[in-house]
């Protein structure tokens, strides 16, 4: 499948539904009992829910310490100054990048993953695979927190690609280093450039003006028609074609959406007959929800756990506090 195809798709996916839905036509099954939080998890638990999918963004990795992109004067965007950029999103310009390497690599020197944990929500995630019910993750983050939690590579589409591998950027050549490479590179103030041919050496992240995955398309045609269950955290859903894929669970013939949200997040229902929401934080929504399950015990350990396995314990995880401004998160 071309990427072209697959958005396409997911437009006319999302376009027929809000149709039949606006209109009227059709009448959608029940699946909750009840149009709550405990309804949601009554599902969860009744065994019909099998396949739960999440999609994240940003806005689950705030609490860790690392900013969004465009919360007013807490965003990546609103403190790029000292690299004298044309315009903010210049640093992850894959032509400016080409041209100006420099902005970029000092910016990833900071924002490198390992020196940030996990959240509360990326051991959410952790939970649901180990319990079985976790079908994949869809991750609009480049800071690799999944992985940190737990998930491994056949559980994730990074949507917008990931620092866990590189890649030399001649088409000619394109040559892979991993993980520890480009780090030494980064931490020595070396602009990385490939052994074999001398070019640029890139992160796997998505650039602006640079194609997605093909992993991210392909997965989607098979993952989306068996979900049973969707939970959106920490996106505003703004950025296409990862925001399309809401349109393309629409697809399903049974689907409930269900918001965790700050009081001043914009919330959209898809469905008004099947729509919850719940005001909360991120991490507040998915303690809530384990808790609603008979996991808060699992899930305030897991994190300790699973570090103390990697001799990284981390202490007090679940106290973080969120500075910047909430963003969605949609159960679906």
């Amino acid at each position: 499948i071309s990427e072209e195809e697959a958005s396409g798709d997911t437009d006319m996916d999302f376009l027929r539904n809000l149709f039949s839905s606006t209109l009227g036509l059709g009448s959608p099954e029940k699946i909750l009992d009840e149009l709550t939080l405990e309804g949601v998890a009554q599902y969860i638990k009744s065994g019909k829910c099998k396949n739960i999918i999440c999609m994240v963004g940003a806005g689950i990795s705030t609490s860790a310490g690392i900013p969004d992109f465009r919360s007013p004067g807490t965003g990546l965007y609103a403190n790029l100054q000292k690299y004298n950029l044309p315009y903010p999103e210049a640093i992850f310009q894959i032509d400016y990048f080409k041209r100006h390497p420099e902005p970029f690599f000092a910016l990833a020197k900071e924002l490198y993953p390992g020196q940030f944990k996990p959240t509360v929500c990326h051991y959410f995630m952790k939970l649901l695979k180990d319990k079985g019910l976790l079908r994949r993750c869809y991750s609009q983050n480049i800071d690799t927190l999944e992985r940190v939690a737990g998930l491994q590579g056949e559980d994730l589409i990074e949507a917008h690609g990931t620092f866990y591998t590189s890649h030399c950027v001649s088409f000619c050549c394109r040559k892979e280093y991993n993980l520890d490479w480009m780090k030494e590179k980064i931490f020595s103030d070396d602009i990385p450039r490939c052994d074999k041919c001398s070019s640029l050496v890139k992160p796997d992240i998505v650039f602006f003006g640079e194609n997605l995955p093909i992993r991210f398309f392909t997965s989607m045609k098979m993952d989306f028609p068996r979900c049973d269950l969707l939970i959106i955290m920490g996106t505003s859903l703004q950025v296409q074609p990862f925001a399309g894929l809401v349109g393309r669970y629409w697809t399903c013939s049974a689907y409930t959406l269900t918001y965790f949200c700050g009081e001043d997040s914009d919330v959209v229902f898809f469905s008004p007959c099947r729509d919850v929401a719940h005001i909360s934080t991120c991490d507040d929504g998915c303690m809530a929800l384990a808790d609603l399950l008979g996991w808060k015990v699992s899930c305030r350990t897991a994190g300790r756990l699973w570090q103390k396995s990697k001799s990284r314990l981390i202490e007090h995880f679940t106290s973080i506090t969120i500075n910047e401004r909430l963003l969605p998160i949609i159960i679906a």
